[in-house]
């Protein structure tokens, strides 16, 4: 977590923010701004996300809203959306996380492989479940990855669709890692689910390497297959999220690999035995408990807690507690969304 920023907003909606969610590592353009805040009696404590800058907020918002109807595994879970039609946000019930160019930062480099393959069937896992729903992710970049002590979650839904209309290129759209993009959203076509698998193979590259668009033989060896197959511009030359977490599974371990060190995190403020994002729910096998409601609970995944290198691990204790032990500090400038929200602006 950061400070804010001068230009920052101290409230959004009823909550006070904390500070920026996130260190700015990300690499390529501006992301759309996330912020850790809390509710004025101290009772919850959420992740806040506004439109990017260029953005155009009732596309961003019209996203928000299909979000927070869904219930997917591995996406992180909109419950709220508020604002006005002109300065929309959305809120995530808050958990200790890092966006994935942070762990990078934590580790002072790529994060090793086992950990990547792990990561990586994890979100192959999440697409799959959206996709046999009929819901595209259109959005995925390092910045959208975020690591959980207990998994790996996607934020930044729809934010190509969001960014403009089917048919317009959008090499020249601000804020979107056009690195991470496939050539046939770039041209203007529409999210389709393959898009979303060459979004993970940039992610991969991400990952393994530290860029996302490295050179061949900077990729490990025992990823360079998939990851070529993801990134291939034809997008029947793709795997499609099940085949790829089957490619994920099969893939050999390095002959050594570090040993796991658990972490201990924690619980948020907004953490309750029945609500989204309960406090850590030990599982014998991976996989998602549902709450009243339909939303997904936390849930430790166990391969993915056992790969968690200690440097990520550290840096997530660091975040859990620096959040505990934020508070509101100075003048209360005017909130972010005034006036008042009108029933119908998002719809």
């Amino acid at each position: 977590m950061e400070h804010l920023r001068g230009d920052d907003p101290a409230r959004i909606g009823p909550y006070t923010v904390l500070g920026r969610f996130g260190t700015g590592h990300a690499p390529g353009p501006p992301r759309e701004p996330r912020y850790v805040a809390r509710s004025a009696d101290g009772d919850r404590t959420v992740l806040l996300c506004l439109p990017r800058t260029g953005a155009d907020p009732a596309r961003w918002a019209v996203e928000a809203r299909h979000a927070r109807d869904l219930s997917v595994p591995g996406f992180l879970p909109v419950d709220e959306v508020g604002g006005t039609a002109a300065a929309p946000w959305y809120a995530v019930p808050y958990v200790p996380a890092l966006p994935l160019p942070d762990a990078l930062a934590a580790c002072r480099g790529p994060l090793p492989e086992p950990f990547v393959r792990v990561m990586g069937r994890g979100l192959a896992a999440s697409l799959r479940a959206a996709h046999a729903r009929g819901v595209v992710h259109a959005g995925l970049s390092p910045a959208a990855v975020l690591i959980t002590p207990g998994g790996v979650r996607l934020a930044g839904f729809g934010a190509v669709r969001g960014a403009g209309e089917d048919g317009r290129h959008r090499g020249d759209v601000p804020g979107l890692d056009h690195s991470a993009l496939p050539p046939e959203q770039m041209t203007g076509g529409r999210p389709r689910p393959l898009g979303d698998v060459y979004g993970i193979g940039a992610v991969l590259s991400y990952a393994s390497t530290g860029h996302t668009v490295p050179q061949r033989e900077e990729i490990p060896d025992g990823l360079r297959a998939v990851i070529s197959a993801c990134l291939a511009r034809d997008p029947a030359q793709r795997p499609d999220a099940a085949r790829l977490e089957a490619l994920l599974a099969a893939v050999p371990a390095p002959a050594s690999a570090p040993a796991p060190v658990p972490v201990s995190v924690p619980a948020p403020a907004s953490a309750t035995a029945d609500g989204p994002w309960s406090g850590p729910a030990v599982h014998a096998a991976p996989g998602v408990s549902h709450v009243p409601g339909g939303r997904p609970a936390t849930v430790i995944d166990a391969p993915f807690a056992a790969a968690l290198p200690a440097p990520v691990a550290v840096a997530l204790a660091r975040v859990a507690a620096a959040v505990l032990a934020a508070g509101p500090a100075g003048p209360v400038p005017a909130p972010y969304d005034r006036p008042p929200l009108a029933p119908d602006a998002l719809d």
